[in-house]
């Protein structure tokens, strides 16, 4: 038959994570492996402002129709606002444009496609280690991935290393950047960091793409968006791609966008004909419920407020399971070992364990986390802290 030769793919490692978590009886298991925020009761709760703007939605909207190839222009004028600021020049200059996307993935898909597409040959080049599906993007594209070095065989942050690879990529290149809690490793860049890949990436004239996934995460709305606005003030044009499912609770719902970054106000009008082509062959038009509730949330401020003290709140747990962990760690011996866990930032950590650790972990005390020792911090119970360190403690033994 037509589909004897197709063979079966293997299945997401993640995923395959999930199942094994569900699975397993222990009550005292951890779950510190897939991407998703998680409350105190292991939850991945829905906003207060969220639920809110929806029940607003729900009483005022009167049409399920579509809504035009760029999304909704309410939720890019907040979007674009919320990336680049409100008083930002090039938004004033009608330099800034937003293509509302299925998530951060398909802003990286259309920005993927945009490449290949408009600017055929330039390789895009990725950190080492970056989230997988970065790579996998991109390839499905055609466009050609290369790697710079980010994090270093000592388990820390090789700047260095990183600058000396970008100012050798060919000009013209694209550089994927994270604006804060790199995924998967939780290492940021600091300010200094981030001037010198600007000086590199304008030396060298290469195309920034920053992933900007995790806003209000890492040290604060305003402040987790410095390195994206250092870099749109500076240069005539760059690639962003924003994601609403990890600070709004948005995940299912699909909402994220595109922002393009123009020498001039036509030139935008250019680009932004290109990817409303693109995305008309891709996914025709994007959903509207997530990027509703978001334009409803940043469209009142009293809303808006509830949000952000929501996320912050979020930021908040978040950093003090990270200090909590490296202080549970330390009757262990092993505080400093383990010291990088406090300075990183967002959900990740990068935590240095082994895979045959790893697997020590979930088969002797059913903590589950990646393979590479990515762990997502969220997932820690803040009340069995000390029975984490000590899983740990006996893996590292």
């Amino acid at each position: 038959m037509h589909f004897d030769a197709i063979g079966r793919v293997p299945g997401d490692p993640i995923l395959g994570l999930m199942e094994a978590y569900a699975q397993d009886p222990n009550p005292r298991k951890f779950d510190l492996g897939v991407g998703v925020y998680k409350d105190a009761f292991g939850l991945t709760p829905i906003p207060q402002a969220v639920k809110l703007a929806e029940q607003r939605l729900v009483d005022r909207q009167n049409t399920k129709t579509y809504i035009g190839g760029h999304g909704e222009p309410a939720f890019g004028k907040v979007i674009n606002e919320l990336v680049l600021g409100a008083d930002s020049a090039l938004i004033a200059e009608q330099r800034a444009g937003v293509t509302q996307t299925p998530g951060g993935t398909g802003a990286l898909r259309l920005s993927a496609d945009f490449i290949a597409q408009c600017l055929p040959g330039r390789g895009v080049w990725l950190s080492n280690p970056t989230w997988p599906i970065h790579e996998t993007i991109f390839a499905t594209a055609g466009v050609k991935v290369n790697h710079y070095p980010y994090v270093g065989s000592d388990n820390r942050l090789d700047v260095e290393a990183m600058l000396a690879v970008l100012n050798e990529a060919p000009k013209g290149d694209v550089v994927l950047l994270h604006a804060c809690c790199h995924n998967p490793t939780g290492f940021d860049l600091s300010h200094d960091d981030w001037r010198r890949v600007l000086d590199v990436v304008r030396d060298r004239d290469l195309v920034p793409l920053i992933d900007f996934a995790y806003q209000g995460f890492g040290d604060g709305l305003e402040q987790d968006a410095w390195s994206t606005r250092l870099f749109a003030d500076a240069l005539p044009e760059m690639l962003i791609t924003s994601s609403c499912s990890k600070n709004f609770g948005l995940y299912r719902d699909r909402t994220g966008a595109l922002i393009v970054c123009a020498k001039t106000a036509e030139k935008l009008v250019d680009v932004r004909s290109q990817l409303a082509n693109i995305a008309r062959n891709l996914w025709s038009t994007p959903p509207d419920h997530g990027a509703a509730v978001v334009a409803t949330i940043l469209g009142d401020p009293e809303l808006k407020s509830l949000w952000a003290d929501e996320v912050e709140a979020m930021r908040l747990r978040i950093a003090q399971l990270r200090s909590g962990l490296v202080e549970a760690l330390e009757p262990h011996g092993l505080r400093e070992r383990f010291a990088h866990i406090g300075v990183q930032r967002g959900m990740f950590s990068y935590t240095g364990l082994t895979p045959d650790q790893v697997k020590q972990l979930r088969d002797h005390h059913s903590v589950y986390m990646v393979g590479t020792g990515r762990a997502n911090v969220a997932g820690i119970d803040a009340t069995r802290l000390d029975l984490l360190a000590n899983a740990i403690a006996e893996v590292c033994k």
